[in-house]
């Protein structure tokens, strides 16, 4: 980056952070997704991560902090099937976990918000595997990012507090990645017998196998390769990995723009061997960008440097591509130009390719062209896509990403964990 677009990212990230300095500063705002005081995703608790990395950064007070964790935890934890890694008890236990910069801070409400998760996660992990032993699809619900099992493993793996419900988890995955048979037909353990919404639909009359970050297989990837580079293993974990990535070469198209993959994988797709029209949308939720670093992940777990070149490769390609830069039509983590630099930077800090973080500018451009307070009202502007304040899709994220270009290290928080980037 020159000095002028660094000297932008800084007082762009500012700006961000200073209009969302306190829940009273935007309490009048209509907010697309409504006010979710325990939601990580659209509420308090993503904006509190805001804060936390930036008090732990040393650059804003803790006042900041305080302010909006007491907003995120107004009210009973929502815990068991309501609750998941973005909203309720695991968010709060979240949040506070990334917070707690000396040993002992917060230490009695992340007990309690322990024992909640816990409880959810053993009951989920019960139905999930009597749902397996009836031979039935899975829901994306049960085990994806945003909802299931593997949300609440990233908690877990990242809180460091219960290393036999981490096992389970990973062994659950393991499970998860097994073949299953219907009609004659061999299909991956995660194919979902409803549409990408988790809702029947005649669109997806004998299901699909999802590919994505956020709700489908790429998602258990980064979690198993993330704790396999950790030493966390299981018995089958290697064997889980191996089956996800051949699936996924099975469906990489490899075009002029690079490698890439279909969001999803239907019936009828399966029987061509053709899957869908592209390249998509590169995004971290579904696209080219997650699961290039979900695989480059994998690679670094399992020492397959040819996987972990061809991910790099495909993120590569991806962020020199005019037509897929010009399908993100929005500057958000989930899925827009923040995600892309914060995965950049992620997947440049790891590569064994040269030079990948040389995209930066070009994908920060779309957010830092904006003077920093007509940036803010856009993002939180209803209009044209804004009013959101959290961290999946709104003013937060895209803060946070700023942020994290800005200082160019890894998040002392570690917020980025429950995106399972890192």
């Amino acid at each position: 980056m020159t000095t002028t677009q660094e000297e932008t990212v800084r007082a762009a990230a500012d700006a961000i952070a200073d209009r969302l300095a306190s829940p009273a500063d935007v309490r009048d705002l209509e907010l697309k997704e409504g006010w979710f005081p325990q939601s990580l995703a659209y509420g308090a608790v993503g904006v509190a991560l805001l804060h936390i990395e930036r008090a732990r950064s040393g650059i804003a007070s803790w006042q900041r902090v305080q302010d909006w964790l007491s907003c995120a935890a107004d009210g009973p934890a929502i815990s068991g099937d309501a609750s998941h890694l973005f909203y309720g008890a695991p968010a709060l236990a979240f949040a506070l976990n990334a917070a707690a910069d000396r040993p002992g801070r917060y230490e009695r409400a992340l007990d309690i918000l322990d024992g909640h998760v816990a409880s959810t996660t053993r009951h989920r992990l019960d139905r999930a595997h009597a749902r397996v032993d009836r031979g039935e699809l899975p829901p994306l619900s049960e085990f994806d990012t945003i909802r299931g099992l593997t949300g609440l493993g990233a908690l877990l793996l990242r809180r460091d507090a219960n290393a036999e419900l981490t096992g389970a988890i990973l062994s659950y995955l393991v499970r998860l990645t097994e073949p299953i048979s219907r009609a004659g037909e061999v299909l991956p353990g995660w194919w979902s017998g409803l549409a990408p919404s988790g809702k029947p639909s005649p669109a997806f009359p004998e299901g699909h196998a999802n590919t994505g970050l956020a709700h489908g297989i790429a998602g258990p990837l980064a979690l198993l390769s993330l704790a396999a580079r950790r030493g966390i293993t299981v018995d089958g974990q290697a064997e889980a990995i191996g089956r996800i990535c051949a699936w996924l070469d099975l469906w990489r198209q490899d075009g002029p723009a690079g490698p890439w993959w279909p969001y999803w994988v239907t019936r009828d797709e399966l029987r061509s061997g053709h899957g869908g029209e592209g390249p998509p949308r590169p995004s971290w939720c579904y696209g080219t960008a997650g699961l290039a670093r979900a695989q480059q992940l994998a690679g670094i777990a399992t020492g397959d440097a040819e996987r972990q070149r061809m991910a790099e490769n495909a993120f590569a390609c991806a962020m020199a591509d005019p037509g897929q830069l010009k399908a993100t039509g929005d500057l958000s983590l989930c899925h827009g130009f923040a995600g892309l630099a914060h995965i950049a930077q992620s997947i440049a800090a790891d590569a064994v390719t040269p030079d990948l973080s040389d995209c930066l500018p070009r994908l920060l451009a779309p957010i830092t062209q904006a003077e920093p307070d007509a940036l803010v009202s856009s993002l939180l502007h209803p209009l044209n896509g804004g009013g959101d304040i959290g961290l999946l899709e709104g003013a937060a994220g895209v803060g946070l990403a700023l942020h994290a270009t800005q200082t160019g290290t890894p998040p002392i928080s570690g917020w980025n964990s429950c995106f399972l980037i890192n």
